[in-house]
């Protein structure tokens, strides 16, 4: 059987002309390198190397012989080792993503964008989840990357340290500008139609939660699946949204909605990214993913 060691060591020595250089190309000691041309020589019945003032030379009976062969085949094992590299570190495959459609929507369309034009053949789907479906989700295989609320205690999954804040405030069109120029007792806000998403989604359960601590009891006017109708439906005077900031940062910038504020204000929410705890299992294309998620410059572009 070809032992390919032996021969990358000839080739080194043959190529460097010394024992102690190919020891120090190779990091192994000089007598090991000895020791495997003495190992190979013996294999083939025949002498490879003349010792001589410069060092090592190469047989004309043996060490010539072999060597363009032999380094012709180290030259495609380390082509093939290569190709095998730049195969392995291009995104292909799929990636799930976990994450309320909100989430997808308002913060990570354009991270989704900047992968895709970096690795057009990796297949992405998104599976709408509230944050104990993602956790499911990533526990059983089905999502490579999840989106949840914090805090989680699930030793089953990894967070990756990737967190991003979500501030959630009361809008309102101009219907209601005599509430623009103060500060609304958080207590007063049952006496004004409110407008929240659905109560089975995560949002809505800890804005509740914390209203409920501070004694406070809303009944929203409307309770609505997805923020793009929230805002419309605040835009069109039907009452006064509570909506993440970061999800209607144009609306605002364009006066189509204002800021009730109210105090206190209500708490900031963290949001994080869990994946499976066994990193032998993250693909390349989930790697790439994540290392994107914290290039900041893709938010500017």
């Amino acid at each position: 059987m070809v032992d390919l060691d032996l021969y990358r060591v000839f080739y080194t020595v043959a190529k460097v002309g010394s024992l102690t250089k190919a020891a120090e190309e190779l990091y192994i000691s000089q007598p090991a390198v000895s020791q495997a041309i003495k190992q190979l020589e013996t294999q083939l019945g025949g002498k490879l190397f003349n010792r001589v003032s410069r060092g090592m030379e190469l047989t004309d009976s043996g060490g010539k012989q072999i060597f363009e062969i032999v380094e012709k085949a180290i030259k495609m094992l380390d082509s093939a080792e290569d190709k095998f590299k730049e195969i392995k570190n291009i995104a292909t495959g799929s990636l799930v993503i976990s994450a309320a459609s909100t989430v997808v929507t308002h913060f990570l369309l354009p991270y989704v964008k900047k992968y895709h034009d970096l690795y057009p053949n990796v297949n992405i789907t998104f599976k709408d989840s509230t944050t104990k479906e993602a956790l499911e989700a990533i526990k059983t295989g089905k999502a490579d990357v999840g989106f949840v609320n914090l805090p989680i205690y699930d030793k089953d999954v990894a967070l990756t340290g990737q967190t991003g804040m979500m501030e959630d405030i009361f809008v309102a069109s101009k219907k209601y500008e005599n509430l623009f120029d103060k500060v609304i007792d958080l207590r007063d806000m049952p006496n004004y139609p409110i407008l929240m998403l659905d109560n089975a989604t995560n949002t809505t359960k800890e804005i509740i939660n914390f209203l409920d601590s501070m004694n406070v009891n809303i009944v929203p006017e409307f309770e609505i699946g997805s923020v793009e109708l929230l805002v419309e439906m605040a835009k069109n005077g039907m009452g006064i949204a509570c909506v993440p900031r970061r999800f209607i940062l144009d609306p605002l910038e364009k006066h189509e909605l204002f800021e009730i504020k109210v105090a206190p204000a209500l708490p900031l929410r963290a949001i994080g990214v869990i994946v499976n705890k066994d990193a032998s299992s993250h693909t390349f294309a989930v790697k790439e993913f994540l290392r994107l998620l914290d290039d900041e410059s893709v938010l500017s572009k």
